[in-house]
């Protein structure tokens, strides 16, 4: 984090349209790219993480889901749109860079959560 313990500062960010993905840089030097599946599947909205302990829902069939816009909420976060609709998550600083530095974890937890539940990160055809 940031100096002092404080809160994470993002000084760029960047929408990759082409590669699905949002890369961000922090001052205190972290930098992260984070693919648009991962994003969504870990999306801060309450349809993702319930509301409560315990409730999260395994988002699944994401393979190909893309980040249409990218919106400042306040000074301190940003609203992600993504092409299946998904508009609900508010991603402060402070999230997205937990998620960058606990990415390999996360990712690897959720792929193990879609292998026990029978799931796919493809989406459904037809």
């Amino acid at each position: 984090m940031s100096e002092a313990g404080s809160a994470p500062w993002p000084v760029e960010i960047r929408l990759k349209r082409a590669e699905k993905a949002l890369e961000i840089a922090f001052e205190d030097g972290a930098r992260f790219r984070l693919p648009a599946e991962y994003l969504r599947v870990e999306s801060p909205s309450a349809e993702v993480q319930g509301h409560g302990a315990g409730q999260k829902t395994l988002v699944h069939g994401r393979a190909e889901v893309a980040i249409i816009e990218v919106e400042p909420v306040g000074n301190y976060a940003v609203r992600l749109v993504f092409d299946d609709l998904h508009d609900t998550g508010i991603y402060s600083w402070t999230y997205l860079y937990q998620l960058g530095r606990e990415q390999e974890r996360r990712w690897a937890d959720y792929v193990a959560a879609l292998a026990a539940a029978g799931l796919t990160r493809e989406p459904k055809r037809g």
